[in-house]
């Protein structure tokens, strides 16, 4: 079984302490690698690129960051790629980004495939790329043809992985990767697994990313909004089903959405069977 998780980069010395901490409780388990966040238009670019730095020389696992190309120039993706490649990184999350607020230039790239393109020309296979796929649609698409398009021209264009948003549906997972496999994909495409600890804040990320929370865990987590403990425990068992499911039908790896915390996820990756 394939794990990774996804931090994203503090910006204060005790965010930076606790991160520390968490990525020394995650190693643990023996992770493939740890993703780093990436903030378009240069918001969080460089705590970015000082976490995955500091990920590989002190880690002893792989560090990948994320590389958003909206409001991106070329050049500052190969000074990005160039110090990454320097310093043994192998491994990237190419992503479009979201255009940040008041940003009208949004660079020299329009879309994901372009930057996986990109890369490909610039560096052969030195990086391993993986993108983001969307069981449920992306928040912005057009319909599901018109999305599972676009994730077709970023395998098309290089892509050696896929990592989705995540989701507590698996038929929805299956139905993505079944269409998928009919248009001709044929990389992995691993689960993204986000922790249930917070009711407020999964709303508020779910309504961001169009992510659907079933009506049945809705109501469950309603009940909980203010018995945090048993909020997490339900949210333990559901996650950790929706990933036995997911397993059980053939899925060798799952992606953990850490928020910067270790044991929500040691927790659902323990019950794994």
């Amino acid at each position: 079984m394939k794990i990774s998780f996804e931090f994203f980069p503090p910006r204060t010395d005790q965010g930076k302490q606790t991160l520390t901490q968490v990525r020394k409780e995650l190693s643990a388990i023996d992770p493939e690698y740890f993703s780093v966040t990436f903030g378009a238009g240069g918001s969080t670019q460089d705590a970015t690129l000082e976490t995955v730095l500091n990920i590989q020389q002190n880690d002893g696992i792989p560090a990948a960051p994320h590389l958003s190309c909206i409001g991106s120039e070329k050049s500052k993706i190969i000074e990005l790629l160039d110090q990454y490649k320097t310093a043994g990184i192998n491994r990237i999350v190419a992503l479009r980004g979201d255009i940040p607020s008041g940003v009208r230039d949004i660079g020299d790239f329009h879309h994901a495939n372009e930057l996986v393109e990109f890369i490909k020309t610039q560096y052969n296979d030195h990086f391993h790329i993986e993108v983001a796929a969307y069981p449920e649609m992306h928040p912005q698409a057009k319909n599901i043809t018109t999305d599972l398009e676009h994730f077709v021209n970023k395998v098309k264009a290089g892509a050696s992985g896929a990592i989705t948003q995540y989701f507590y549906n698996a038929d929805a997972y299956f139905r993505f990767r079944d269409e998928a496999e009919k248009a001709g994909v044929n990389i992995p495409i691993t689960p993204g697994i986000m922790p249930i600890t917070n009711y407020t804040q999964l709303v508020r990320f779910s309504t961001m990313c169009g992510a659907e929370i079933p009506k049945w865990i809705l109501e469950r987590l309603k009940l909980y909004e203010n018995d945090l403990d048993s909020l997490a425990e339900f949210g333990t068992e559901v996650v950790a089903n929706l990933c036995q499911t997911l397993k059980n039908q053939g899925v060798d790896g799952f992606h953990f959405y850490s928020m910067n915390r270790a044991q929500p996820s040691l927790n659902i990756a323990k019950n794994l069977k």
